[in-house]
């Protein structure tokens, strides 16, 4: 079983909206949530689930928001968590952003929407694009006769509606990849990892079936193929659309795909990552009146790649000023409020190195201060270009009127949380 209730709550635990969907919990046992939060909240690692009696009471935070799930039943909790991070999407795709004032500009259209995307407890429809087809922000116009539910709802392809048609047909597919990268102060990685997602955007008419192959290891020593260029993928994801046995039984990636935009899977890959761009920094302090910085960056990536916009962002302390920049390319600025000098590069060629020197006035000054200071982090972006060497194969496209549709893929690496610790 699943939920009997849902409820948000703002930042002070006080009921914005709710839906009761089994009607066997007394709706006022919410009133027990916030206190029993608030006594957890000196804990060092605060539960998602919390109980009074016999009622429970599973809870996600978003922005200044708090979305409740309350339930008598043994729940899947499992279940409860990915329907409520579900519902946060389905606001966010109508809202754009998702708290308070959202909820409060909203609630027709919310309420609209937690009465669809579950029943009895059950989840529902909870695809925003086939949600939208329904319920929108305008208002509804009176219909003559019995109302129907679009037939998507009742389809065995929920995520697509029939009778779609294009004059040009095109895929258009994005692998993305994301370097989260932690370096210590003596130049060693303390951790690297490789999130990928691969995105698309459908312009394809009728109700086609696309197959994707990927450079897989395991499809690879299945069919005995050389795998020295194959990828081993880890916690993998897919899309609802992706039939599963058929990837579990031969790896074969194989599916319907939604109309318009969707993210078709993830992975990650708990990898050695070279770091693509590498900082070494000076920080040469004089007591009581300056901090001279000299950051050299240099693309460990290759020749022919290039990383756009570029951005190398330097802590340096609160009470610095008189900042001076000199740097061989690109434009450095000194951002107060966020107390760090940021250089930015817009085009920085692999093989490349280039440097940045900063000098700041330092009228009084703690030693203690920049030896706690954060570390160095990095933005940046490099098209035509995966780290983990991830590949497309092939992308079939097959549909019973026969028509030829153009497949384009993009490969593009950039920064996730990538950080330098300095001496």
């Amino acid at each position: 079983m699943s939920a009997s209730a849902v409820f948000v709550l703002d930042i002070k635990g006080k009921v914005l909206i709710s839906r009761n969907y089994k009607g066997d919990i007394d709706m006022n046992e919410i009133d027990h949530f916030m206190p029993i939060l608030m006594q957890k909240e000196e804990e060092v690692d605060v539960s998602p689930f919390v109980a009074h009696g016999g009622v429970h009471f599973l809870w996600i935070k978003h922005s200044n928001l708090y979305l409740v799930a309350m339930t008598k039943s043994n729940a899947n909790a499992a279940l409860v968590f990915t329907f409520l991070y579900k519902i946060v999407a389905v606001f966010k795709e109508y809202f754009k952003e998702l708290e308070e004032e959202s909820i409060r500009d909203n609630f027709v259209t919310v309420y609209e929407l937690m009465d669809e995307v579950m029943d009895f407890g059950f989840p529902q429809t909870t695809d925003s694009q086939i949600l939208q087809e329904y319920i929108t922000q305008r208002g509804h116009k009176l219909e003559v006769g019995a109302p129907r539910p679009p037939a998507t709802v009742t389809n065995a392809v929920s995520w697509r509606s029939e009778g779609i048609k294009y004059r040009k047909n095109e895929v258009f597919m994005d692998v993305i990849e994301s370097v989260n990268l932690l370096v210590s102060a003596s130049g060693s990685v303390l951790r690297s990892e490789i999130v990928g997602s691969v995105k698309m955007k459908v312009v394809l008419s009728g109700m086609p079936e696309l197959r994707l192959g990927l450079n897989d290891k395991l499809l690879f020593q299945n069919t005995g193929r050389d795998k020295g260029k194959a990828v081993e993928l880890e916690d993998v994801k897919f899309h609802q659309c992706v039939r599963l046995s058929r990837f579990e039984n031969d790896r074969t990636i194989s599916f319907i795909p939604p109309d318009g935009d969707c993210e078709l899977m993830s992975y990650r890959l708990n990898t050695h990552v070279k770091p693509l761009i590498w900082i070494e920094s000076v920080i040469e302090k004089y007591s009581h009146s300056r901090v001279e910085i000299m950051v050299k960056a240099r693309g460990q990536f290759k020749q022919r790649s290039t990383a756009n916009n570029v951005e190398i962002t330097v802590p340096v302390p609160s009470d610095a000023d008189s900042p001076k920049f000199k740097a061989c390319t690109g434009s450095a600025k000194w951002v107060p409020e966020k107390n760090a000098v940021i250089w930015t590069i817009k085009s920085f060629p692999g093989g490349k190195e280039y440097l940045m020197r900063a000098h700041f006035g330092l009228p009084s000054v703690d030693s203690e201060e920049l030896e706690r200071k954060p570390p160095i982090t990095v933005k940046f972006e490099i098209p035509y270009f995966t780290v983990s060497g991830i590949q497309v194969r092939y992308l079939k496209i097959i549909e019973k009127s026969g028509y030829h549709a153009l497949p384009w893929v993009r490969y593009i690496t950039q920064s996730g949380d990538y950080q330098l610790r300095t001496n």
